[in-house]
Order: structure tokens, then C-alpha cells, then sequence
């Protein structure tokens, strides 16, 4: 019997919509079909602009996730044509896992009582995306856990252990997006499974690229690579208190903002905008690198996934910082970079769809297992 289930993923990174239909009718996925909208530059803007308290931000922000929903519904609209050409019917799907577009994430509890309790945010209009695609939703998957005492974040490490997890070996795999993220899988199922954001990704490294270049990203990481590294600059980049922090922790464009970089970069006014880049990517490589010595220095190997594992020059300084793993793409392990999380957003919408928890306490920090997310009927 199928399994169907479609995921949504637009993340910190900011560029785009992903889309994917699984199939989950056996123990190991199948990627039925994908697809992806990227973002307009108009809007990318204002999303990147809602990270931030702005005017009129409540307005702005309904009708941004209503946008969002279009999006996610013309990704849909392209999956179901791909399924039919395969005889896979709409009624056959399930339910669509979208995740939203975060804009805030503070989950830390400010006060005992629980008007202190801490919120995460994501852009979404689910109740529009049912509408537009005859399909039921299921959305909003971090809130849940953030009520429980958790950080909403991360909730792939889950999925990752289903997908990645080696009974041979302990492995680490790491999601560079605009925010980076580390999961632990350990080779002994006795052990508990770890995650947490690590910092920045590509966000302040795509930042600095559009600024500079006019493109939205260092392609294969070649401006970083002609550049030369700034000790100084990365010293101060790496002297934020996020990264002494036990954890569970996770972090977002709240912290790591373009107002932070600006901050960090003032007394380099005058240094080559080249050899920003090539420090600005050595400081995502060293965050990252220094949480795998952290916790994960059994592991034999670094599965990279998100828009980074296409960045050769950072991959290559993740190999440099970790010799003694194998630094490798998650399509080598037969899931394509830019298609985990959203496979994962279409493992959590069959979790919460089967009523079973989605979210692990040791990752995330919550009081114990929940069912994660909000289920908007078709």
C-alpha cells in the first residue's frame, strides 16, 4: 500500500520554495517527484525585512504568508502533475507537510509563569494552501515543542537518523542552509540522538555576496576561494557567547542578522570585499567543524546537506578542519542536498497524521516526545 506524502521547506536562506512527494510504503523513502519556485528578488526582500520588528509588521506579515501559500501551492501543482504522469492520483497523497517561512525564533522562557514561555514564528497560510491544493496541511511543528520547554529546533535530526543512521558507525550530518545545523546519530541505538544549530550557514556569506557581486550566492564558493583569510575578523566573528553555549540551543536571523555582521565588520572597513567572503566562510566551516569535535568526534564520517554541500571551496574547509572524518554530499547517500529538509517536512506531516511524536527531547530540550503540528483539512 502507498504511502504518499508531500513536503514544503523554505528556509533562512531565503531563495526559494522546495517540493517533494515521497513515498514512505517501504522502510527505505522514495523520492517520487520534486520541485522548486524560487523566490522574487521583491519578495525575498520582504521577507528578509519581516526578520526584524518593521512598520505596519502585522499586516505585511499575513499578507507575506498568503504569498508563501502561493508559492507552495504552485510546487504542489507541479509534484501532482509529475505524480499523474507516474498514475499517482491527488487522492492517493495523504497530506502536505509545509513548514512555513521563520521569521522569529526566540524559544528561550523569559519568566516561571507561562505568559514567559518563549515563541518561534513562522510565516504560513495554511488554511489558504488547503484551499488552493484540495489537499489537507499540516503546518505549524516547532510551537508545540517550544510549549513543552523545548527550542522548536531542530526537528530533522529525527528523519536524519531514519535516513543516514549506520548501525556500523556513529555519523554526523550537517544541513547548511542559511543557518547551519548538526545531528548526531550515534552507532549504539542505546545512545540518544543529538542536534542543535551550530550558527551561521550561508546567510551572512550570501549576504555579503549580493552586496558585492549583485548574484545571491558565491557560486561553488570561488570568490571565498580567491580571497584571502582576515585572523583578526575571524577572532571577532567567532567571539559570540552562542557558541560556548551547552546544549540543547538553537539560534536563527535574529542573532546572526545583517545588523551583527555590520557590527563585526566595522573596523575592516577597508579590507577587500574578496577576503571578507573567504573569512566569512571559514567562520561557518570553524562553527560547524568545532560542534562536530565537540560532540561528535566518534563519528567517521560528515554527511553535508542544503545549498552549502554546492559550495566546493566550504567543503573543502570542512574536510581541511576534520581529517579524520569523511566530509561527503547527501547525494551520495541517495537523497539530494536541497530535497532533505523538505522530505523531512513530509516525515513530520506523516507523524503528526499518525499521531506520533515527531520531535526528540534529547535534540530539541522539551519536557518529552510530541505530536507536532496543526492539521488544516482540505
Amino acid at each position: 500500500m502507498q504511502d504518499y506524502y508531500i513536503g514544503l521547506m523554505s528556509g533562512t536562506s531565503l531563495d526559494g520554495a522546495d517540493g517533494v512527494l515521497v513515498d514512505f510504503s517501504s522502510p527505505t523513502l522514495r523520492l517520487v517527484a520534486t520541485a522548486s519556485e524560487p523566490f522574487t528578488d521583491i519578495f525575498r526582500a520582504e521577507l528578509l525585512a519581516l526578520n526584524t520588528p518593521t512598520h505596519n509588521e502585522l499586516h505585511r506579515a499575513a499578507l507575506a504568508g498568503h504569498q508563501l501559500a502561493a508559492v507552495y501551492a504552485r510546487v504542489v501543482h507541479t509534484l501532482l502533475r509529475e505524480a499523474a504522469a507516474q498514475g499517482i492520483a491527488a487522492s492517493q497523497i495523504q497530506a502536505i507537510g509545509a513548514h512555513g517561512q521563520t521569521v522569529r525564533h526566540q524559544p528561550q522562557r523569559t519568566s516561571a509563569d507561562m505568559a514567559g514561555v518563549g515563541y518561534t514564528l513562522q510565516l504560513n497560510s495554511p488554511a489558504l494552501l488547503a484551499e488552493l491544493t484540495g489537499l489537507d496541511v499540516v503546518a505549524d511543528f516547532r510551537s508545540r515543542d517550544v510549549a513543552a520547554g523545548g527550542q522548536g529546533a531542530p526537528l530533522v535530526p529525527a528523519f536524519h537518523q531514519g535516513v543516514f543512521g549506520c548501525v556500523d558507525a556513529s555519523v554526523a550530518v550537517l544541513n547548511l542552509g542559511g543557518i547551519s545545523n548538526l545531528s548526531i546519530l550515534p552507532r549504539d541505538p542505546r545512545s540518544p540522538v543529538l542536534g542543535f544549530d551550530c550558527g551561521p550557514g550561508n546567510a551572512l556569506m550570501d549576504a555579503w555576496c549580493q552586496h558585492h557581486t549583485g548574484q545571491p550566492f558565491d557560486a561553488g564558493g570561488a570568490w571565498a576561494a580567491s580571497g584571502q583569510l582576515l585572523p583578526a575578523l575571524l577572532a571577532s566573528l567567532l567571539d559570540e557567547p552562542y557558541f560556548s553555549q551547552p546544549i540543547p540551543k538553537s539560534t536563527g536571523r535574529d542573532l546572526f542578522s545583517l545588523a551583527w555582521l555590520a557590527e563585526k565588520l566595522r573596523p575592516f572597513a577597508t579590507e577587500r570585499p574578496q577576503d571578507i567572503q573567504n573569512t566569512l566562510t571559514e567562520f561557518t566551516s570553524r562553527a560547524c567543524t568545532a560542534s562536530v569535535k565537540s560532540y561528535g568526534k566518534d563519528s567517521k564520517e560528515l554527511i553535508v546537506c542544503g545549498g552549502g554541500a554546492f559550495n566546493q571551496h566550504l567543503m573543502q574547509r570542512l574536510q581541511a578542519g576534520l581529517p579524520a572524518l569523511r566530509v561527503s554530499s547527501s547525494e551520495q547517500h541517495g537523497l539530494p542536498p536541497l530535497q532533505v529538509e523538505a522530505a523531512a517536512f513530509a516525515w513530520l506531516a506523516r507523524q503528526a497524521v499518525t499521531r506520533q511524536a515527531g520531535n526528540l527531547a534529547s535534540v530539541t530540550g522539551a519536557a518529552g516526545p510530541r505530536v507536532l503540528g496543526a492539521l488544516y483539512p482540505a
